[in-house]
This record gives C-alpha cells, sequence and structure tokens, in this order.
C-alpha cells in the first residue's frame, strides 16, 4: 500500500517507527557479535611472560644452613635477603614467587632466625631441589631417568669401525672447469 493512502498522523510516524526498528536489529546484531567474539577472545589468548621474584633457595643450598653460622656466611650460601626488616634484625626472609600461563602461582618462604650474628634456626616449607626446580620451569616435558652420555669400553668395542676418509686432496679439489682470473692489482 503507498504511504499515500495513509492517514497523515501515521504518516509522520512512519520514519520514527523505521528508525526504531532499525536502531533494534542493529542493536541485537551487536549482541550476537559480542557474544561470538568473547567465545573466540576466549580461544586466543597473549602471550605472558613468566615472572619470577625473589630468591630461588634448593633444598641442597637450605641443608647447608646450620645454627652457628655468621651473617656473611649466610650471605654467600643464599645471596642477600628479600626482606631483611630493620624492626627485626634477627629474621631474614628469602620468598621466591612464580607466576606462570594456565599454573597456580607458587610461593615459598625461607626464614632464617639469628640470635646476635648467629643462626640459631631456619624455618621454611620444603624447598625443591635444584634437579625438580629446572624441570618445572622447563616447558619441555621431563626426560625419563638419568640420560647416558657416554659410552664404555664394551660398548666401544662394539661399534662397527668407521668408514674410510677420503684423501684431502680429492676433498678440496675443485669441481667443473678451471677458470683463469685476472690478476686484482696491477703490477
Amino acid at each position: 500500500m503507498p504511504i499515500t493512502h495513509l492517514p497523515r498522523a501515521a504518516a509522520r510516524r512512519l520514519p520514527a517507527l523505521a528508525l526504531v526498528l532499525a536502531a533494534t536489529l542493529a542493536s541485537s546484531g551487536c549482541a550476537v557479535v559480542d557474544q561470538s567474539m568473547h567465545a573466540v577472545a576466549g580461544l586466543l589468548t597473549p602471550y605472558r611472560a613468566d615472572i619470577l621474584q625473589g630468591n630461588v633457595v634448593t633444598r641442597e643450598q637450605a641443608q647447608n644452613l646450620k645454627p652457628g653460622l655468621s651473617r656473611d656466611q649466610v650471605r654467600q650460601l643464599l645471596g642477600a635477603p628479600l626482606l631483611a626488616d630493620p624492626f627485626h634484625a634477627d629474621r631474614w626472609d628469602y620468598v621466591f614467587m612464580i607466576r606462570r600461563q594456565g599454573v597456580e602461582p607458587q610461593r615459598r618462604n625461607l626464614v632464617v632466625w639469628f640470635e646476635g650474628e648467629r643462626v640459631s634456626k631456619v624455618e621454611g616449607a620444603d624447598m625443591p631441589s635444584e634437579y625438580e626446580f629446572v624441570a618445572a620451569m622447563s616447558k619441555a616435558p621431563p626426560s625419563e631417568g638419568n640420560r647416558k652420555l657416554a659410552l664404555n669400553d664394551d660398548e666401544r668395542a662394539a661399534l662397527p669401525p668407521p668408514a674410510p676418509r677420503a684423501a684431502a686432496s680429492s676433498v678440496f679439489a675443485p669441481l667443473g672447469a678451471v677458470r683463469s682470473y685476472p690478476p686484482l692489482e696491477p703490477q
């Protein structure tokens, strides 16, 4: 039906109605795009670098801490403390935190207590060995057991003999036609 046959009031409302209808359709389309964008964004996450903070203290280092060591000896073994509070001069805190993408943050604490200038006690959670720490940091899957890096005499004897080498002159002999070039500098 042509617009000319509509009453005047309806004809005046028609552009406003068309505008409201277009805005409704456009906004509902945005909601669908927004939901699909969230789904895609959930799949594509940016790279986040591993964040390491504090002092790494391994089980081997913690086992070397004995009562009676001086502050300098502790500093040589573990490095400078992360927290040496002036209000608690008898306590050094070694804290290590690691935040990796897709893994729960890890936190390890070691507290060294002093009486005067000597270690009185050491408190802390079970520290990882150096091998465990490196394996936890590595993105590669851990290898099974220790890899063998050298052969013993019996294994060397069982190997086939090496292939004979070609003479050095034949290895470095020119291939193809030999070309003669003019000298680079005048004589």
